[in-house]
């Protein structure tokens, strides 16, 4: 019972870090590959005057801007502005649907980026010669072509004017992100505001900063520009949104480190319950065998004899009882990871036991079993041999 102790703690420990490590994958298996270094800005309503121009004032970016920060915020590393549209009809042959389109630059695939099954990505050729292609996501493909028919280089009409199919894509986010970006059709951005009379509008900018420069900082930086080119108040806080995925990141890892740091010290707790059980254990073995330990001496057995069979006989048993809550531990976290398929949607995946996780685990066994075996070990060598000698 007193190695049971030992046993549940690794085995505890060894679970509870497998379903930490599912439940991370799940999320982060929800983001795809979506850059870390990476933030969003749109246009909001003024709420401050400036200028002479009132509070509550709409404005929006423009083909300007895109310069402006290029030129002006050397902190970014990719700039990729953003033009959408939902709703919109798409026709091919007699079928027909409604989808979201969007027109984007290169860099915007680099940003949030989606699995290209067939054909390629818009390209910066597209973008200068403004030409009519389209990338379209496999759900759009599923529901306006046949199954068995080539999508690539075929013509689909959206909102009367022609486009061809250069790509097809998947997305590689799970859930309802996932299915609603594959329910999309990506445009070359200048192709798209000639097409939907868009003019020179952008709807946000997506950004990445460059390597060890904060996000936080690049950001700051670009929406000054963008609240000075405006016309718009320094002090106006909701003139223009941002969102910092940079710190978003930062936040779940942090939840995820506070659940590790969690599940190690109840697991540890309960191994400290187990080890000061077995080392009282010895302590009565250690008095059990007084008089053994008094004809050992006695015939000159050094102290360190003595100190490593007791710290020896603890140290197994210790191991074995934390080598079997081990292989548990392991069996279990194996088990839920066969028992649970793989789901889009699930926000728990492949639960897994890290290998330096074990090495660990081993490592903390065997230190265990020596804290154990430690003080009756001395204690065995504090007993006069001959006391130990008259010991009944």
């Amino acid at each position: 019972m007193t190695a049971f102790g030992v046993f549940w703690g690794i085995f505890m420990l060894v679970v509870m870090l497998g379903a930490g490590r599912g439940l991370e994958n799940g999320v982060t298996a929800g983001m795809g590959d979506f850059a870390t270094n990476s933030a969003f800005m749109w246009t909001q309503i003024t709420t401050i005057p400036y200028k002479g121009f009132p509070k509550g004032r709409w404005f929006t970016f423009t083909n300007e801007d895109i310069r402006a920060l290029r030129d002006n915020v050397h902190e970014i590393d990719m700039l990729a502005p953003r033009i959408q549209r939902g709703g919109v009809p798409v026709v091919y042959g007699l079928n027909t649907g409604a989808y979201s389109v969007q027109g984007d630059y290169p860099d915007f695939n680099q940003i949030d980026p989606v699995e290209i099954l067939k054909g390629r990505f818009i390209n910066d050729i597209d973008i200068n010669a403004a030409r009519k292609v389209a990338v379209v996501g496999k759900k759009v493909i599923a529901d306006l072509f046949r199954y068995d028919e080539e999508p690539i280089g075929k013509y689909i009409r959206i909102q009367g004017v022609y486009f061809q199919i250069v790509g097809v894509f998947a997305s590689k986010h799970s859930g309802g992100w996932g299915e609603s970006q594959e329910q999309c059709i990506t445009l070359p951005f200048t192709s798209m505001q000639r097409v939907f009379n868009i003019g020179n509008r952008v709807y946000f900018f997506a950004m990445t900063s460059k390597p060890h420069v904060s996000v936080s900082q690049t950001l700051e930086k670009a929406k000054a520009l963008m609240l000075a080119r405006h016309s718009c108040s320094p002090e106006d806080k909701e003139a223009i949104g941002t969102n910092d995925v940079e710190e978003e990141f930062k936040k779940i890892g942090l939840l995820f480190s506070g659940i590790k740091a969690l599940v190690w010290l109840v697991s540890i707790s309960t191994l400290l319950a187990g080890i000061i059980g077995i080392s009282n254990i010895m302590l009565q073995v250690v008095k059990e065998r007084t008089k053994e330990i008094g004809i050992q001496r006695a015939i000159g057995a050094p102290p360190r004899t003595i100190i490593g069979s007791i710290m020896l006989e603890a140290i197994v048993l210790t191991a074995i009882a934390g080598y079997f809550g081990l292989v548990c531990g392991v069996g279990v976290v194996e088990f839920v990871n066969y028992a649970i398929p793989p789901s889009p949607d699930s926000m728990f995946a492949n639960p897994e036991v890290p290998f330096g996780t074990a090495i660990t685990a081993l490592g903390i066994l065997i230190v265990s079993g020596a804290l154990a075996g430690l003080i009756p070990a001395y204690r065995a060598i504090k007993v006069k041999p001959i006391d130990a000698l008259r010991y009944e």
